[in-house]
C-alpha cells in the first residue's frame, strides 16, 4: 500500500481498491483473520474549491436560455437544487406561503428544506397554471404519467399519475 502511494503515486481510489482486495483475500479466500486497519502511507484526496460564477456571468448565462429550461436553471441556482432533485420536484413540495421547497430523497436519501427564491415564484406559478392545462388534456387522452418514487411505483402499478402521491411540476394533478 505504501509503495502504491509513495513510489507509484496512484490515485486514492486505486489505493482503496487495493486495500479492499487485500481485505477480501484474507477474509473470504484464505479465511485468515486480518485486522481491518493496515498501517500504510496513504495519499490524501485533493480538496478543490468549487467554481462559482459571479453575478454578471450568471445574468449573461440566463440571457441564453428561456422557458422551462430557464425556470429549472433558476431553481438549480437559486434554491441550490441538484438536477435530479429539480426534475423530481413535485407540486406538493413547493410551499409558496413559507417560501420554501421540500426536497425529498435527496443526496444520501435525506429530505431537506431549501428556500424558494423570490425571482422564481411568479414564473413557477405561471408554469404550474400552464402545465395544469396540459395535464388535464393528457388525462382526457389517457397520456398522463409522472415519476413515482421507489415502492409506490410497485404499489400503484398502472397508475402513473399517482392517485394520492402528488405529482411532478411537469405534470401536476
Amino acid at each position: 500500500m505504501s509503495h502504491l502511494a509513495v513510489n507509484r503515486n496512484v490515485a486514492i481510489s486505486t489505493q482503496n481498491q487495493a486495500l479492499n482486495s487485500i481485505l477480501f483475500l484474507y477474509k473470504h479466500v484464505l479465511d485468515l483473520p486480518l485486522n481491518d486497519y493496515i498501517d500504510a502511507t496513504r495519499s490524501k484526496k485533493r480538496k478543490r474549491l468549487p467554481t462559482v460564477l459571479n453575478q454578471s456571468e450568471i445574468s449573461r448565462f440566463f440571457q441564453y436560455i428561456s422557458g422551462t429550461n430557464e425556470l429549472m436553471a433558476k431553481l438549480l441556482y437559486g434554491a441550490g437544487l441538484r438536477l435530479m432533485e429539480c426534475i423530481r420536484l413535485r407540486v406538493k413540495d413547493v410551499d409558496f406561503e413559507n417560501h420554501q421547497i421540500i426536497v425529498r430523497d435527496g443526496k444520501g436519501g435525506k429530505d431537506r428544506a431549501t428556500v424558494l427564491p423570490k425571482t422564481v415564484r411568479e414564473d413557477l406559478q405561471f408554469h404550474l397554471k400552464k402545465v395544469r392545462k396540459l395535464f388535464k388534456q393528457d388525462l382526457a387522452e389517457v397520456h398522463a404519467d409522472v415519476y413515482m418514487p421507489h415502492a409506490l411505483a410497485r404499489k400503484y402499478t398502472g397508475t402513473g399519475y399517482g392517485l394520492l402521491t402528488g405529482s411532478t411540476l411537469l405534470h401536476p394533478r
